[in-house]
């Protein structure tokens, strides 16, 4: 028999071309890996949201820490919300489709202004912790060697902003396992210090809590006033819980960074979101309230101003114990704050690309800002800008983390006043909520979202009392976001006419191999292989993601590039070989992937028959399924006959495997495409055993005559009875058999 060719033919000394798509999207990460990635932005506040709370609040701030931190379990509600009904949930796609694209590009460049301040603060943070063990260290070795905080910090945090720059363009599973590593650190850190700060309590002098937030405990300075500086504003008492409120909303940053991780979370996404969630709250409460109220209880009040930029490095120092211990146990301090504080630049970076690739899929960046890269994948121009946007701050601020935290909280409170009214819009729009956030009463047939609209109230209000009394954050914050929205209009009348409208597609790095393999993949045999072409019709796709276990099955996706006959494929160009349909078709497969959490592999076989094609793909990766979507131009029966057939003529030794059709309803057909045991029915079986009962017993065969036998002998005769002058009537009762 001749070999088939399902590949074009090609010119002497050419290769077949067969294309491994990957995109910035699939790389499936655990829970834990998530929360590491949100909390190396939310968790790391501990180390200095304490000191710039005080400055502004006085002693109270703790009180407002750790109300800050208790209102973001609600937060987190509006995230799962939100997230339940948009896999790429972030702030831009919600606002957009609740407020318009006007309101969405504003809400995104104030989130941006978030990630672009949320590497500075932290890194500048963690080169002041460094700067103090270094200084204090010195004096008591009677040393005058002496760094200056600011321009230390400064040069410190260029140089981690550059490290987890390089980190991001290899791509997320990396960044996220250093993430995952650090948070394990800061554990360890924070366990000891819930130990150690009770047993000083109970063993020192200094136990008193800090004082309640009242009238007469609670005094702004003029910095902290902005505008409403010698107003009657500050005077009433609600006025002024909103603005302690505002000064302290820092230490919830990071769940916009939730949101962008849901997309890289495995299955069951919303589930895993939920518990990601959780984890993070409560881990933030503990941890950033407890060193809160710690710092203020036992550091003595004269002491703190020195130790405001590192707080917990001052904690440190006044723990119950020996000096060593407490300088050994400093220095933990300041390498976990120096770990976890460098690794909100991680965060802060993850979570800007993320946001603005969703800003560029809706065609309002062009192409090129991201692009893939190279070998990695992912969309570095975009990585690139927002670290060349936080190094500028970095050097303007000049290691100031008070100046970085007061512009900080801009990009934060505006972020979150908008993803809360956009989730309260899309209330009243859509049922597909998966999630919805608490306290809803039903009057009639109309659902009142009581606690989604009161804490949305509160979000607008702290926003508004921001805008006024945080001077340098409205400056910076407005003109950043004025800025950013220009660029986001240009760019995006300079892609219209490129694109179609809504259109919002993926970009895929393109892999040209010279055959289908497992190595090629990087898949293992006994895969499963899907077959796609329409996009409209991939509920077959659907179905093969719900039921399958990531840890055990691998799920590689694939479509048939139709050529003409006399087509050489590797002489067409990119634009021809991997055309709009193509990328089209596997953007919905990624958004379909991305949907049920489970990661597959994207492969074009270009083959001048499809069907050939697709069981030859399936030979060489030695698949162990083969699904295909169901036809409405033909029956089960008949696709599976006609593939069946192309199987036959695949080359000798020929791979058994699977054939399972689906479509929209449950129903599956399943066809073995080889040599197989035939599916018996009962009867069938009964059948056999009666007539050897007849041949051993009545026929003399005796004990030697096996059921096999029976069905060998009847399976010749019927070979036979073609040949012969009885092949009409073997036919007949063939056709009376289906009939049956």
């Amino acid at each position: 028999m001749r070999d088939p060719e399902p590949y074009p033919a090609q010119r002497p000394g050419s290769v077949p071309r067969v294309v491994v798509a990957t995109t910035v999207a699939l790389s499936f990460i655990s829970i834990w890996r998530a929360a590491a990635v949100v909390l190396g932005d939310l968790g790391s506040t501990m180390f200095y949201v304490g000191g710039i709370a005080e400055q502004a609040l006085g002693k109270s701030a703790p009180w407002f820490v750790l109300a800050v931190l208790l209102f973001g379990y609600l937060i987190r509600s509006i995230y799962l919300e939100s997230s339940s009904m948009f896999v790429r949930g972030g702030v831009y796609v919600v606002v957009r489709d609740a407020l318009g694209p006007g309101l969405a590009k504003f809400s995104v460049s104030a989130l941006v202004v978030d990630y672009v301040l949320t590497g500075p603060i932290s890194s500048v943070s963690a080169g002041h912790y460094l700067a103090g063990l270094v200084n204090d260290l010195s004096v008591r070795l009677g040393s005058h060697f002496h760094v200056p905080p600011g321009t230390f910090a400064t040069a410190f945090a260029v140089a981690v902003t550059l490290y987890f720059w390089r980190q991001n363009v290899k791509g997320i599973p990396e960044s996220s396992g250093k993430a995952l590593r650090i948070l394990q650190v800061t554990t360890v850190m924070v366990g000891i210090l819930l130990l150690w700060i009770p047993l000083t309590v109970l063993l020192g002098q200094r136990a008193e809590l800090p004082p309640l937030p009242t009238p007469s405990t609670v005094h702004f300075p003029p910095h902290a006033l902005g505008w409403l500086e010698g107003t009657f504003w500050p005077t009433i008492w609600p006025c002024a819980l909103l603005i302690g409120f505002g000064h302290t909303l820092l230490a919830m940053s990071g769940f916009e960074t939730l949101a962008q991780v849901y997309r890289e979370l495995g299955a069951p996404k919303l589930k895993n979101l939920m518990r990601t969630a959780n984890l993070v709250c409560g881990y933030a409460l503990v941890a950033t309230g407890g060193v809160s109220f710690a710092a203020v209880m036992i550091i003595p009040d004269e002491a703190r101003p020195y130790y405001r930029d590192n707080l917990i490095g001052g904690l440190a120092m006044y723990l119950v114990g020996p000096e060593a211990l407490r300088l050994a146990f400093r220095g933990f301090v300041v390498l976990v704050g120096v770990l976890i504080l460098s690794g909100a630049v991680n965060t802060s970076l993850i979570g800007a690309n993320a946001v603005l690739n969703r800003v560029a899929e809706d065609g309002v960046l062009t192409d090129w800002f991201r692009r893939p890269h190279r070998r990695f994948g992912t969309s570095y121009r975009l990585i690139g800008l927002v670290t060349l946007a936080q190094l500028c701050t970095i050097l303007a601020s000049r290691g100031d983390v008070y100046l970085l935290g007061e512009a900080y909280a801009f990009g934060v409170v505006w972020s979150f006043a908008l993803k809360g009214l956009s989730v309260l819009a899309l209330r009243f729009r859509r049922s597909d909520q998966e999630y919805k956030f608490p306290l809803n009463i039903r009057v009639g047939r109309a659902e009142l979202p009581i606690g989604l609209g009161l804490t949305t109230l509160v979000l607008i209000l702290v926003a508004v009392a921001n805008l006024f009394t945080k001077r340098i954050a409205t400056i910076y914050g407005l003109s950043f976001s004025v800025l950013l929205c220009l660029v986001f209009s240009v760019s995006e009348r300079l892609n219209a006419a490129r694109r179609r409208p809504g259109q919002a597609l993926e970009l895929f790095q393109l892999d040209y191999q010279a055959d289908v393999s497992p190595e090629g993949l990087q898949v293992k045999p006994g895969g499963t292989l899907v077959a796609v072409r329409n996009y409209r019709t991939m509920d077959h796709l659907r179905a093969v993601l719900r039921g399958m276990d990531p840890h055990r099955e691998e799920v590689v996706v694939f479509t048939v590039r139709p050529l003409a006959p006399a087509v050489d494929g590797h002489e067409l160009s990119e634009a021809q070989f991997f055309s709009d349909y193509e990328r089209e078709l596997f953007t919905r497969v990624v958004w379909l992937a991305e949907k049920e959490g489970k990661p597959v592999k994207l492969l074009l076989v270009p083959a001048t028959d499809p069907m050939l094609g697709m069981v030859m793909t399936a030979q060489k990766l030695r698949a162990s399924r083969l699904v295909v979507g169901r036809s409405n131009a033909v029956s089960d029966q008949v696709l599976g006959y006609r593939i069946g057939l192309a199987w036959e003529q695949l080359p000798q030794p020929r791979h058994s495997f699977l054939l399972e059709i689906l479509g929209r309803d449950a129903a599956v057909t399943r066809i073995v495409l080889g040599p197989h045991l035939p599916q018996f029915q009962p009867e069938d079986i009964d059948q056999i055993h009666q007539l050897w009962l007849r041949l051993t017993q009545q026929e003399g065969f005796g004990p030697d005559l096996h059921h096999r036998d029976v069905v060998v002998a009847a399976l010749r005769y019927w070979e036979k009875s073609l040949e012969g002058e009885r092949r009409e009537e073997a036919l007949a009762e063939l056709r009376r058999q289906l009939r049956r």
